[in-house]
């Protein structure tokens, strides 16, 4: 069911933004008076799902989920309808119009989704505002994962700085992003009330990128165990365990924070085990119960956001500047990642994926601030990669309608056609070799 929940949160935002994104060169052609003959949701190489004609357009959904179209008279795209560039051109066909016109209607696309995901942003920070763990909050300071331990941290670490870049809040992805995009030489962490300075090595840009690292944290919050809720047939529950008590020790071994029993707990499956808690911060509980076939005690914690955690409100107004600055700076992330995978710190075999890597954004359960967030990123590199100066996506025809206004010359129609067929196939290769690599991944884990 998860997988599903996942496949459909994936599928409803691809058509959400490539019927938007379509729509931004739709809206221009008719503007223009171009005659528009296709509009589609996936491809429809062959027999389509569905399809109704309205006027002169075909509207339809097709079989293929590998993007969408609009079919535009007098234009050579994806469709290669080379008998209609044959005949002479017709004052309603793209061909026809003038050059600005034209180009207004390609980058109508890519308009429409920079605009949806810095809208969509400001939307979501004005909805659900921003939700963090304060440094002074965090008493406990953090709990360190080995690729953490490897960079020198230590549990109870606070980290105030990665380069010059202050850190406020307890969020290693900040981290992660100004090691690796950034190039932060060296990290500030609190340690034992004073500043310690670690450097940091210039492999770590390669290894924090790599996919076996993806999604690995270097550290957590580090928090206490208290129980906030029991599942249906909870042993610890049975045993006597009560909300807000909090576990010290498992078999005599000191447990004082979540992570702590976590790992003290793990091969412990169908075992009798004694575990304390402090009940009302002064009371100390034996109980006496087994464990689950899954090594499990059934008890939902307070995590560090129910502990810790605040949000920071937005009003309308102060949620769209938020929301733009916030999307302009994922961009700048991006095209810094582009030239960091140029020169090799970054290797691109290790951060591309295809559909697979994709839906890994969403969650197996539905959440609509996730779902929209996930969708202003899609649609912002939706329009960053389509404005890229290859053949067959938007960018390569704006760069030949470039061309055309500032030489005043216009590139040819067997040249277009050619350069459209080597674009076609050098995005059907990405997009091959984008998914093998998902598929890869998947075969090997």
């Amino acid at each position: 069911m998860g997988v599903l929940v996942t496949v459909g949160q994936l599928i409803l935002s691809l058509s959400i933004l490539i019927v938007l994104h379509e729509f931004g060169h739709f809206l221009p052609a008719r503007w223009f008076k171009t005659r528009v003959e296709k509009f589609y949701l996936f491809f429809d190489a062959w027999f389509s799902l569905f399809k109704y004609k309205i006027g002169e357009t075909e509207y339809g959904i097709g079989w293929l989920p590998l993007g969408g179209y609009v079919k535009i008279a007098g234009m050579i795209d994806e469709s290669m309808d080379l008998e209609q560039m044959k005949q002479p051109p017709q004052p309603w066909e793209f061909r026809s119009k003038p050059a600005w016109q034209r180009l207004i209607i390609m980058l109508g696309g890519v308009t429409v989704n920079f605009i949806l995901g810095f809208l969509i942003f400001g939307l979501v920070f004005w909805k659900w505002g921003v939700e963090y763990l304060p440094n002074d909050k965090v008493e406990y300071g953090i709990y360190v994962d080995s690729i953490g331990q490897d960079l020198g941290l230590m549990n109870g670490d606070i980290v105030l700085k990665a380069g010059d870049k202050e850190i406020d809040r307890v969020n290693d992805r900040l981290v992660v992003k100004e090691i690796v995009i950034n190039g932060a030489s060296s990290l500030t962490v609190r340690r034992d009330g004073k500043e310690v300075e670690l450097p940091v090595d210039k492999k770590y840009i390669t290894e924090l990128s790599s996919y076996k690292n993806k999604g690995n944290a270097l550290y957590f919050a580090n928090f206490p165990f208290i129980a906030k809720e029991f599942s249906s047939g909870s042993p610890a529950e049975e045993a006597g365990m009560k909300v807000d008590d909090r576990i010290i020790a498992l078999d005599g071994t000191p447990t004082p924070f979540y992570y702590d029993f976590t790992q003290a707990i793990k091969g412990k499956e169908n075992q009798a085990i004694q575990m304390s808690v402090l009940r009302n911060q002064k009371d100390t509980v034996q109980l006496n119960f087994t464990t689950t076939e899954n090594a499990k005690i059934k008890v939902y914690a307070f995590t560090p956001t129910d502990l810790y955690g605040e949000r920071q409100s937005f009003t309308l107004g102060e949620a769209m500047p938020y929301g733009f600055n916030y999307g302009v700076g994922f961009l700048g992330d991006q095209i810094k990642a582009f030239g960091k995978m140029f020169t090799g710190q970054i290797k691109a075999t290790e951060s591309m994926g295809g559909f697979g890597s994709i839906a890994q954004l969403f969650p197996s359960h539905w959440n609509w601030e996730i779902f929209w967030k996930n969708t202003a990123i899609l649609s912002l590199i939706l329009a960053f990669m389509n404005l890229l100066p290859i053949p067959a996506l938007d960018g390569g025809h704006v760069m030949f309608l470039l061309y055309e206004v500032i030489t005043g010359r216009k590139p040819s129609d067997k040249f277009l056609e050619y350069s459209t067929i080597f674009g076609f196939i050098l995005v059907l290769a990405l997009l091959i070799f984008a998914n093998g690599l998902d598929f890869l991944r998947w075969w090997n884990s």
